[in-house]
């Protein structure tokens, strides 16, 4: 049964679950589409929700003229990322679980997907592909085995592949060079991109992750 007490409850649940939901988001996000008023949104979402549920209660009538007054509603954001459906659709859940009074299901379901999310990011599960990352620069001059740029390429990729070295044909002595890399620790990637801009003659360097694109 809803009460003013049950009410407020369900909301202020909802309230602190959905920042549950929105930290783990936030600690487990990778790439440059991070966005504060999306974060933000999980959590009004999911206090939102629970607030239709209580408008709702066990009222048919209500429910059906919420849904016909909110089919009026168009959202024009498009979301590229599924990962990023799928944390809304967590705190759409959440969001009913505590406006239904369904406290324990709301808390025990949002500690489960939370988990799942951490150990999802923490073990890069999913990760398939040989190569992580696409190196491209130019160079005067062709790259030997005892080249600073090999060696510096050993020392923070697990292993790289050659790609492409073309000349730029434009009457210089510049090469144009490709590599992939399997990088061993991503969050060393800006001193690997320090150590490259050391090397005398190198111009144009960029670094394509799978997930994010870092260039100098």
């Amino acid at each position: 049964m809803f009460t003013p007490q049950t009410f407020v409850l369900s909301l202020l649940l909802a309230f602190v679950l959905g920042q549950v939901i929105a930290w783990v988001y936030y600690f487990t996000h990778s790439g440059l589409s991070y966005s504060r008023s999306y974060v933000q949104s999980l959590i009004l979402i999911t206090v939102v929700v629970a607030m239709v549920m209580g408008v709702i209660g066990n009222n048919i009538i209500t429910a059906f003229g919420l849904m016909g007054a909110l089919a009026l509603v168009r959202f024009r954001n498009v979301i590229k990322d599924t990962r990023d459906v799928v944390f809304i659709f967590c705190s759409l859940v959440v969001g009913m679980a505590a406006g239904s009074q369904r406290y324990l299901t709301a808390i025990i379901g949002t500690v489960i997907l939370c988990l799942i999310a951490v150990y999802l990011h923490i073990t890069n599960f999913g990760m398939h592909e040989p190569h992580n990352a696409f190196l491209r620069f130019s160079l005067k001059g062709h790259i030997t085995g005892d080249h600073p740029v090999a060696g510096i390429l050993k020392r923070f990729c697990g292993n790289f592949v050659l790609i492409s070295a073309q000349d730029s044909g434009f009457g210089a002595s510049l090469v144009e060079y490709a590599y992939q890399l399997m990088v061993k620790n991503t969050d060393k990637n800006e001193y690997m991109l320090a150590e490259l801009q050391k090397v005398e003659g190198i111009e144009n360097i960029s670094l394509t992750m799978q997930e994010q694109l870092l260039e100098i």
